[in-house]
């Protein structure tokens, strides 16, 4: 793929929060500008941006932009108040995926710590902030990658759901990191890919990151994982994660639940990658997470010429959680945390790593 060093990035003039749309892909590689509250509400609702971090990282720089172009800067409360009218607008836009609001309030510690400074030298801070926020999920998909390669070591057959490549977030991504560090260190792997419905997240985004770095790459219904896994043919499950409570429940793309409890029951090790700002210890478990349900035509109609189906009711919830007893171990930049989850991943927060 044809790789830029960022998939979500600011134009020369900082006017805009430019993004690959991920809804054109594998076909047509488009380029779009985002320059105000609406077209960045959109991007995100829409899922031109998608994936955690990625969403995370472009909240940041549209709340930094906007606060450059947009907020009132004659006095630090009409700026402040302008800035939080942008930033609840922004968080509005989708609901489970916690780095949205993560990098958003970090946005907003600035614009506090800051209140006794100009608001030139805040909106340079602002700048400042949303690059860090960048640097540091590159620094961390790295690790994540190094982390999970670890687990690799015996496990040549892979299965993974929806898409955490470097298109949901800065460079290899958290699921798929370590398959493409694998296959930079010279190990042969073979990765079986969920479609992953409604979205179709797996079969666009997925495979297509796969098959150019150069990954043996098979793609399969949702429903076919099962068969698969009686035919031993999968040694584990890497998937990305959206949200992570305190006691390891774990919000992902739909699909995730049924994958993970199969594997449960052929003994096939089911792991969840991400970095740190996915876990909401917060949320205590994952009853608390709340799901985004979408339009219910992305099931009927969205892919087809014609509808699929009579008008009838349809349910599409974006995400389900993973029960914590079903995954062997959370895969994040600080290193692999293991159950009971409730100390694991409160331990990666203190200054000591995980080991």
């Amino acid at each position: 793929m044809k790789q830029r060093p960022n998939n979500v990035y600011l134009n020369s003039d900082h006017s805009a929060v430019m993004i690959i749309d991920q809804t054109q892909l594998p076909n047509r590689e488009v380029i779009l500008e985002n320059k105000t509250p609406e077209e960045m509400f959109v991007a995100i609702k829409d899922l031109k941006v998608r994936g955690a971090p990625a969403i995370g990282i472009f909240a940041a720089f549209a709340i930094y932009v906007l606060a450059k172009n947009n907020c009132n800067q004659d006095s630090y409360q009409e700026f402040y108040e302008d800035f939080m009218r942008h930033k609840s607008y922004l968080d509005s836009s989708r609901p489970t995926a916690v780095n949205l609001s993560w990098a958003l309030n970090r946005m907003e510690d600035v614009v506090l710590s800051n209140s006794s400074d100009s608001i030139t030298n805040i909106i340079k801070a602002l700048e400042v902030e949303a690059k860090e926020i960048q640097a540091e999920d590159i620094a961390m998909c790295k690790s994540i990658s190094e982390n999970g390669l670890l687990i690799l070591k015996d496990k040549k057959n892979i299965i993974t759901h929806c898409n955490a490549g470097p298109l949901a977030t800065s460079l290899y991504g958290t699921a798929l990191g370590p398959l493409i560090l694998a296959k930079e260190k010279g190990m042969d792997l073979h990765v079986y890919v969920d479609e992953t419905r409604p979205l179709l997240q797996g079969a666009r985004l997925t495979t297509y990151e796969l098959d150019k770095h150069g990954i043996d790459v098979t793609l399969i219904c949702d429903n076919m994982a099962g068969m698969l896994m009686n035919q031993g043919k999968i040694d584990a499950c890497f998937v990305g994660c959206d949200r992570v409570a305190a006691n390891g429940d774990t919000a992902n793309k739909i699909g995730t639940l049924s994958l993970a409890i199969l594997a449960n029951h052929y003994d096939i090790p089911f792991y969840v990658l991400g970095p740190s700002s996915t876990i909401d210890l917060e949320t205590k478990t994952g009853d608390e997470i709340v799901i985004e349900e979408r339009n219910s035509e992305e099931i009927r109609s969205k892919w087809y010429k014609e509808p699929m189906a009579p008008p009838v009711n349809a349910y599409n919830p974006a995400f389900d959680v993973t029960d914590h007893h079903l995954i062997n171990g959370i895969i994040t930049e600080k290193g692999i945390c293991y159950s009971p989850y409730e100390e694991s991943l409160s331990k990666i927060f203190d200054e000591n790593d995980v080991d």
